[in-house]
């Protein structure tokens, strides 16, 4: 049975002067699958979304949303009652409550789920009466998910929702947005962070300079660009690259006397162990590093991806 379409882009264009901040792309969500865009920042990623939540008209191209377009008026208020929208820089207000903020923005829509259970689900029950400007980086984005859950979306945009949160607060996240897609919803993510989009998302876009350079699964995109397993004699020195050199296709040794060793095959990881067994090469452990989302941009790009800029 074919997949049911949540949001469907052709072509899209958005151009400030000469500049196309968004060049071209076209793309498919299905409903209750975590769609991750990922890329730099200034990549397009969320001039994207703002057309796509109908904050921004669009140059040319097409983008329907739940089956509505979205440069027709009615569909621009059938988009906006349908979907939940967490954007990259959220504020509210700093003397209202956890509770007093998520009832103010469910009485904008004039429906909603129920806010109790809604601060259940995103964890706040402890901070219910907290004012929002007590509340720490991690509670914030947890409160911002829950305004964006306030109308009880089926699509739901997370505009970098971990940037700036320690890795404890990151990981609660995560659970968060798993949580969403358990519930059924759909979630349309940015991030400029590999692990994250590697780990929470059914489809990966690649997007760099306004334009979308691959597109998979993340195990499809690791497998057809990630490159090869890595074989990791810590602490091995030139002994180990000695004896793995003639045997290995790239053999590298590290300024800190590691040894890296691609592995073309199976076999090559139980040559290289009996040729280090035998010899009594002394090294610390053995290691295999297996090829990664990042590891595919690298390959795909030529640059790392770190705090969202290219290096």
């Amino acid at each position: 049975m074919d997949k049911e379409v949540a949001i469907e882009v052709k072509w899209l264009v958005k151009k400030y002067g000469n500049l196309a901040a968004v060049d071209g792309i076209s793309f498919t969500v299905h409903k209750r699958e975590v769609f991750a865009f990922v890329g730099p920042n200034g990549a397009g990623k969320t001039t994207t979304v703002e057309i796509l939540v109908c904050l921004r008209d669009l140059t040319s191209g097409e983008a329907r949303v739940l089956g509505f377009d979205v440069q027709d008026r009615k569909g621009q208020q059938e988009i906006r009652k349908r979907v939940g929208v967490l954007p990259q820089d959220f504020n509210t207000f700093d003397l209202l409550t956890v509770k007093e903020n998520l009832s103010y923005y469910k009485k904008m829509y004039g429906h909603g789920v129920d806010i109790n259970k809604l601060i259940e689900l995103v964890d706040l029950k402890d901070k219910t009466n907290e004012l929002y400007k007590n509340l720490s980086g991690g509670l914030k984005k947890r409160l911002a998910i829950a305004t964006a859950l306030v109308n009880d979306p089926e699509i739901v945009f997370l505009d970098e929702p971990t940037t700036g949160l320690d890795p404890r607060a990151r990981r609660d996240m995560w659970n968060l947005i798993n949580g969403l897609k358990e519930q059924g919803k759909t979630v349309f993510l940015t991030t400029h962070y590999m692990d994250e989009a590697e780990t929470l998302a059914d489809t990966v876009a690649i997007i760099n300079f306004g334009k979308i350079i691959a597109m998979e699964t993340p195990s499809q995109l690791v497998s057809k660009h990630g490159g090869k397993k890595t074989l990791i004699v810590k602490k091995g020195g030139k002994p180990s690259y000695d004896l793995l050199y003639p045997i290995l296709s790239e053999v590298k040794l590290e300024s800190d006397g590691d040894v890296l060793a691609d592995l073309e095959n199976k076999s090559d990881l139980t040559d290289a162990a009996l040729a280090l067994s035998g010899r009594k090469i002394e090294f610390e452990e053995l290691m295999i590093k297996m090829p990664t989302l990042e590891d595919a941009f690298l390959n795909l790009t030529g640059k790392k991806l770190v705090e969202g800029e290219l290096h």
